[in-house]
């Protein structure tokens, strides 16, 4: 299917492309949109804080493109790629989407599910850094790289159920006050299985707008002479991220930006077990972490995420414009010293 969309794309001309990719924009942002409504409409229904919705059922789903593509990079012989993409959207998500979003407006961070969940997901960057580094030579990453094995990658998928399995008994006893007193008669009435089905059917629709849409930018930005490098280095992690993207601004200009906080918590946990545990696990060779990895993004990840726990512990119940602010700076800059090339 995708070799045919390619195939379809490559006769195509710039003016076509760009409708393509006008519409696959309005689909994603009309999908996220949905998806925002339906999710507000779930937690209302179960009693469940919105942050908690955005860290599993809504960031699960928006973690799908991340997961297609690197388990499919990983078959394909492209490891690199796998854990490239999984670690530069853990940049993305918390840099660039957590900082604008920010930056639109100060973020709600509910004391307790925050707290708990921003550990895990400082947790989880630090332990997939631990995992690349080889026992045998630590010492040699910064010149000879190191690697995710298999092994880890199944654990990784064990320590995702466990994840799910935690955040639906944490559940139970959290439901958020404020909601509860806003829904009616209708909403009491209403059965859970319509939200729940309405939510994936709107992050199928966000999904496959993603999915539409990175080939298309991929394919326009080559007939723009943008040199391919360039195109991998970037289009596969913000491509990958634009469904928690559209999702977190969506969010936060309805007025419900603690499911945007929770969606951008829960991607970055699920970039790790889901994402790069998934990919590694499919290959038995694992996924390569070239030096670069270690010189450059896995400072950057968890600096990023660093800055947020930070922003968590000492921004009282609201994420504050600076730390948005720096948040996306450090993404503007790790992206920048990535073009330069001046580590590699």
């Amino acid at each position: 299917m995708e070799v045919f969309f390619a195939n379809f794309l490559a006769g195509r001309s710039l003016p076509v492309l760009l409708g393509i990719m006008a519409v696959s924009l309005y689909a994603l942002s009309r999908g996220a949109d949905w998806l925002v409504q339906e999710a507000v409409m779930l937690s209302r229904r179960w009693g469940v804080p919105k942050l908690l919705i955005g860290a599993t059922v809504v960031s699960l789903g928006t973690t799908l493109p991340e997961a297609a593509v690197s388990v499919f990079a990983a078959i394909e012989g492209k490891p690199d790629i796998a854990l490239g993409n999984a670690v530069g959207s853990i940049i993305c998500d918390t840099g660039l989407i957590l900082g604008l979003a920010t930056l639109l407006s100060p973020l709600p961070l509910k004391g307790e599910v925050v707290n708990r969940h921003g550990w895990l997901q400082l947790a989880a960057g630090v332990l997939l850094v631990v995992g690349c580094i080889p026992p045998a030579d630590p010492a040699g990453i910064f010149t000879h790289g190191g690697k995710l094995p298999h092994t880890v990658g199944f654990l990784f998928l064990v320590l995702l159920v466990v994840y799910l399995w935690l955040s639906v008994r944490w559940v139970k006893g959290h439901g958020d006050a404020q909601d509860r007193e806003d829904e009616d008669d209708a909403l009491h009435e209403a059965s859970g299985v319509v939200p729940l089905l309405k939510v994936v059917s709107a992050v199928a629709l966000v999904v496959a707008s993603s999915r539409i849409l990175i080939p298309t930018v991929q394919e326009t930005a080559m007939r723009m002479a943008v040199p391919e490098s360039i195109i991998g280095a970037t289009l596969v992690a913000f491509g990958t991220s634009l469904p928690e993207l559209v999702t977190a601004v969506t969010a936060v200009i309805k007025g419900h930006g603690e499911l945007a906080v929770g969606n951008v918590i829960g991607a970055d946990i699920l970039n790790v077990l889901f994402v790069a545990g998934a990919s590694a696990a499919v290959t038995p060779h694992g996924l390569i972490a070239p030096p670069h990895f270690f010189k450059l993004l896995f400072p950057a990840m968890l600096l990023v995420l660093l800055l947020f726990r930070a922003g968590i512990h000492f921004s009282g119940d609201r994420l504050k414009r600076p730390y948005g602010a720096v948040l996306l700076c450090i993404y503007l800059a790790v992206t920048l010293v990535s073009y330069s090339g001046i580590v590699s």
